[in-house]
């Protein structure tokens, strides 16, 4: 079925539109994956709320013109899922990777971060990214932690004190 040049221009402008607000991007080949692996797929983007699309290349390329996406150019070739992280940069890497350790006919073929082309390694490095607020812990317990340890020593040179 062939889509109208109507039709076209409203998904070229819905892809648009997420892609100006997008963190990252993957792109991955799905060839021969079957509805319900697909549906699996899909069910797990809306938790982590990811923009997941098959999408026609020359219209993602469309949607992506102008934007820091545009260097993924080259890389829309043959049957692709568009991915697009809408909260934070590392999400759609880790749908995509995580979804593709179970299901090899998913193959992830490129992804883009800050107008920069990603291959796959590096798109699993960037899956592998704390969340901001996972960052904000980490920091938080690195700084609470000298503290802390003040805190314990202190309190032992007081218990040595009262023993003796």
């Amino acid at each position: 079925m062939s889509l109208t040049l109507e039709q076209k221009q409203e998904i070229v402008s819905e892809v648009a539109g997420v892609v100006a607000q997008a963190k990252s991007a993957v792109v991955a080949e799905y060839r021969g994956m079957t509805v319900s692996e697909l549906t699996e797929l899909r069910s797990n983007a809306r938790k982590m709320d990811v923009y997941l699309r098959v999408v026609k290349n020359t219209l993602a390329r469309r949607a992506m013109q102008g934007t820091e996406f545009a260097c993924m150019d080259d890389a829309l070739v043959g049957p692709l899922l568009l991915a697009l992280s809408r909260v934070e940069p590392g999400d759609a890497p880790k749908l995509m990777g995580n979804f593709a350790k179970g299901h090899e006919r998913l193959v992830i073929k490129a992804g883009a971060y800050n107008g920069k082309l990603l291959k796959p390694a590096d798109i699993a490095a960037l899956a592998k990214l704390p969340t901001r607020n996972e960052a904000i812990a980490i920091l938080m317990s690195l700084m609470k932690a000298p503290v802390g340890k003040l805190v314990r020593t202190l309190a032992a040179v007081r218990d040595a004190r009262q023993a003796a």
